[in-house]
């Protein structure tokens, strides 16, 4: 894909950063609990893929064999996209609460200045942008996990996750050096690693440790909202 214009590149992740919690999984759960034999077939599928989510080299897998759960008799992207448009629906006053304030006002202020400005999230595109569909002004693009039909369900092809998050935003067309990239995960080191500006936001309390010393001495460690996060509050 041709390269975009040069702009300052700012990249957001989505979870713990733009939205309070794990989208993906809030999503996943609610397809799980839809029929009583999805929660039995999770619950014995559990002991194998649960563990499989904590390793990183097993941890697509892992998450595609409970979304495989999820979405068993789904058969084509209709079908899926209309599922995710259900759950937002159905949910969302929940939806509304998690969505960061200060953390949308920083995205609004980089879009406002004319950065090129991307969401890479871990969850499903199609799910991050109809969330940020409730604020009408913030229609950015998308890089998210990719799903693919298998076994008469649906399973993460291409997880956008750790080192393969910066491969896809590279995939994607934005080949501009990352300015600033913000993001609550160790697992986004190689992203904010690659940024000029990186802020952390939302850590773990134990991630705080690792942050600072894989990070520049001076990368700003915030919190935008999340009460049990660490990071200091922010002004904005």
């Amino acid at each position: 894909m041709a390269a975009r214009n040069a702009k300052r590149l700012v990249v957001f992740d989505f979870d713990h950063t733009l939205y309070d919690g794990d989208s993906g999984t809030h999503w996943v759960k609610w397809l799980i609990s839809r029929r009583l034999w999805r929660r039995i077939l999770a619950l014995l599928i559990a002991p194998v893929a649960a563990p499989m989510i904590a390793w990183l080299p097993t941890r697509r897998r892992g998450i595609g064999a409970f979304v495989w759960v999820g979405t068993l008799g789904v058969t084509d992207k209709k079908m899926l996209d209309g599922l995710m448009h259900a759950y937002v629906c159905e949910n969302e006053a929940k939806i509304r609460d998690r969505l960061l304030p200060c953390a949308l006002e920083v995205l609004h202020q980089h879009r406002e200045a004319g950065d090129e400005v991307i969401v890479a999230t871990g969850a499903p595109p199609a799910l991050a942008r109809a969330i940020l569909a409730f604020v009408a002004h913030e229609s950015v693009p998308v890089i998210g996990t990719e799903l693919a039909p298998r076994w008469a369900g649906w399973v993460a092809r291409r997880h956008c996750h750790h080192g393969m998050k910066m491969q896809m935003i590279r995939c994607a067309g934005y080949q501009s050096p990352v300015w600033r990239a913000y993001s609550d995960s160790t697992a986004d080191l190689p992203l904010l690693q690659a940024a000029s500006e990186p802020f952390v936001v939302n850590p773990k309390a134990a991630s705080v440790e690792i942050f600072k010393r894989k990070l520049p001495v001076d990368t700003p460690i915030l919190n935008w909202g999340c009460p049990q996060r660490a990071g200091q509050p922010s002004r904005q």
